[in-house]
């Protein structure tokens, strides 16, 4: 994986780690993700999801593959 997208994968995973789906519920990471359990975590979590899908979907962009995904 590209390194760009590399570290918005690593920090979406430190903030789900560290939420109350996973804490509390006892609920796995992959289950806190899914959209029925998007009301569990926390909005910063949400936001990095989006933001890890537009670096994702960038690299699929061909407009963009060349050009590398905007840092």
């Amino acid at each position: 994986m590209p390194s760009s997208c590399k570290e918005i994968r690593i920090e979406l995973a430190e903030c789900i780690l560290k939420s109350d789906c996973m804490l509390k519920d006892g609920l796995s990471a992959k289950e806190c993700l899914h959209s029925d359990n998007e009301y569990r975590i926390p909005a910063e979590c949400t936001a990095i999801k989006r933001s890890f899908f537009e670096c994702k979907r960038g690299m699929l962009d061909m407009r963009n593959r060349f050009r590398g995904n905007k840092s």
